[in-house]
């Protein structure tokens, strides 16, 4: 079997693939000689537990990796030891990719720099498909341990998308603003290695200087941000700050505030600079659709077209396709960026595509007349919160399961808990909530209710809390 997705990079050979934030850069034929010695240290196509950090030696393992066919589950580098033992119990990872500070009990096989690569004694009890590039979490960091299972063509066929729509070049030098495990951080990687760029690594924040430092000095042309990132360069001030080399910016992970979106598009027409929304899910490997620049302004809100090679249309509560214009429904999309499936556990990785290249979305949307579609709600309880995706029924189980009964309620800006009197204790909820999730305190509400209220079946009358909080959920 041929992994394609970055086999192309030795003709990228005398290119800088590499740059962090103390001024290291390595090349692509760095990162083949790399590879060359990691693969020496590993038996066959396994396996690997990987964690992700926006630094050389993380990037230098996971093109290794893919190159050579290995398996990823990525996970974020400070991963909480009980998450992390909860996927080892259910994955069994031949090896695990890991920094150095992290002290694991197992046989150290590899070192590049600060990484480890180290092996498991784990009893490999298990098959793999051939097909399965990565497992990538669904759920932002609630632990909820349910992955996606995406494959080479999955990783490919997205790159090559946006690199299409884009207009990527190997001269575009993008600044990381979000963790590699994230499903649209990776994707900014992985279409800018396809095409021999300069990824420019940083753990740092934008409310760090020494981000903005590294990005003038260094020459980024292009980030992208969640909504929450936009906000935070509001009040730093974004539209005096000088960034010459800064070609376009893009956002997804969440629908933006109106009134933000539009300041930061005419902030980048004042700028010269083009401001780019996008629509996308973990599920197909990242990006759905995409708002061309010149529209950004005429059909604000939207979430555009599909991206080259895909394909939206809605379907009602029967299934049937609407074919009319401003008629809500669910958005299905279709295109070889939708993955195999979902992986709970070991026994799934042996599974083949079960999506067949169709992904219904679980977004309420409509087309209009120019067919630009529009979401206008959500079908099941998920939000998106800084591009995390949030199940509100797992935040009520890690409740119920402390003993507090309630019910949560909430949209892409913040979540609402509803908690009967009698279970009310304020600082132990929000403790627990942070504790289970690192959502932080401004994006969740504790409400006190004296009674869940129900219907005469048992089902809980969310919209009777909404009305009665205002909450706009």
């Amino acid at each position: 079997m041929s992994f394609k997705i970055f086999s192309n990079l030795k003709k990228f050979s005398n290119n800088v693939a590499l740059i962090n934030d103390r001024g290291k850069k390595i090349s692509y034929l760095d990162i083949i000689k790399y590879e060359e010695e990691l693969e020496k240290n590993i038996e066959g196509k396994s396996l690997i537990l990987f964690f992700c950090k926006n630094c050389l030696e993380a990037l230098i393992g996971y093109v290794s990796f893919i190159r050579r066919g290995h398996k990823l589950l990525l996970v974020d580098s400070q991963i909480k030891k009980n998450d992390l033992d909860n996927i080892l119990l259910k994955f069994r990872p031949k090896y695990i990719f890991h920094p150095n500070q992290h002290k694991l009990n197992f046989k150290k096989v590899f070192a590049i720099e600060e990484y480890l690569l180290s092996k498991t004694n784990f009893k490999i009890d298990y098959k793999i498909n051939n097909q399965l590039a990565l497992l990538i979490s669904t759920s932002g960091s609630t632990g909820n341990s349910e992955f996606v299972r995406q494959s080479y063509n999955n990783l490919e066929s997205n790159a090559f998308s946006i690199i299409k729509y884009l207009n990527i070049k190997s001269s575009d030098r993008p600044i990381t603003t979000m963790p590699m495990n994230y499903v649209y951080g990776l994707s900014i990687i992985n279409s800018h290695l396809y095409k021999g760029s300069s990824i420019m690594l940083t753990e740092k924040t934008i409310l760090e200087r020494a981000f903005w430092d590294f990005f003038r000095e260094y020459k980024a042309t292009t980030f992208g941000g969640v909504p929450f990132i936009f906000e935070v360069l509001k009040k730093l001030r974004f539209k005096q700050m000088k960034l010459p080399s800064l070609k376009y910016i893009t956002q997804a992970g969440g629908r933006m505030d109106e009134n933000l979106l539009n300041e930061f598009i005419e902030i980048c027409k004042s700028k010269r600079k083009k401001f780019l929304v996008m629509y996308g899910q973990t599920e197909a490997t990242a990006r759905m659709s995409y708002l061309p620049w010149e529209f950004t302004k005429k059909k604000i809100g939207s979430i555009g077209k599909p991206i080259p090679g895909g394909r939206f249309y809605l379907e009602n509560e029967n299934g049937e396709i609407i074919k009319e214009n401003n008629v809500s429904g669910e958005l299905v999309y279709e295109g070889n960026n939708v993955c195999l499936g979902y992986s709970k556990n070991r026994f799934d990785l042996i599974k083949g595509d079960e999506n067949k290249g169709v992904l219904k979305t679980g977004d309420i949307a409509k087309k209009d007349s120019d067919l630009f579609y529009y979401i206008v709600g959500r079908k099941k309880r998920f939000v998106k919160i800084n591009g995390n995706r949030i199940n509100l029924e797992h935040i009520e189980e890690i409740l119920k399961n402390k003993k507090c009964d309630c019910i949560c309620s909430g949209n892409d800006k913040k979540i609402s808990i509803f908690v009967e009197k009698k279970n009310f204790n304020k600082e132990r909820i929000e403790k627990i909530i942070i504790d289970n999730t690192n959502l932080k305190k401004q994006y969740f509400s504790i409400n006190l209710i004296n009674k869940i209220p129900r219907n005469k079946s048992g089902k809980v009358l969310y919209t009777h809390l909404d009305k009665k909080y205002n909450n706009s959920l």
